[in-house]
């Protein structure tokens, strides 16, 4: 939800968000990594956007280049998520964006893979955290990964 160019994520919604995140980041490797393989099962063909996985012989999981993406990925949407409410928009610097927009776009990242990831994340995240998962927790996170991919989707297309 917006209100007036700010976002409105509740003091309910940040709660569950942090707590779930302050259990969940020291397994963020294994976290990330279990998010994008659960993103290549859903949609085996996205493998082919990651150069490293293109052309390996080596089976995704044990791929050295993945592991660390992953990391980086599911902390930055987890460390967005936390910020939300404290700031009101997604905080991920802007040079950052601008370059997921343009890796996205130069790739060819459509709508339905930002709902597979969001799924996939959704998921691990209610695998990660089964005693906290509840349907206000699945919207909080959901809602928060929306709007981290509107920020990215906004540089995609910059001039639209």
């Amino acid at each position: 939800m917006e209100s007036e160019g700010k976002i409105v994520f509740t003091e309910e919604q940040e709660a569950l968000v942090v707590k779930s995140w302050s259990v969940m980041k020291k397994n963020s490797a294994e976290l990330g990594l279990k998010l994008f393989l659960k993103i290549f099962e859903i949609a085996p063909t996205t493998k082919k956007m990651f150069s490293f996985l293109r052309d390996s012989p080596i089976p995704a999981e044990q791929n050295p280049k993945l592991k660390p993406h992953a990391m980086s990925v599911f902390v930055m949407c987890c460390e967005s998520a936390t910020q939300l409410r404290k700031t009101g928009k997604v905080t991920v610097r802007e040079t950052t964006l601008k370059r997921l927009g343009a890796n996205h776009s130069k790739y060819g990242v459509v709508d339905e893979h930002f709902e597979v990831a969001k799924y996939a994340l959704l998921e691990t995240i209610k695998e990660a955290v089964p005693e906290m998962w509840s349907p206000e927790m699945k919207t909080a996170w959901g809602q928060a990964y929306d709007q981290l991919v509107a920020a990215i989707k906004a540089e995609m297309n910059p001039s639209d």
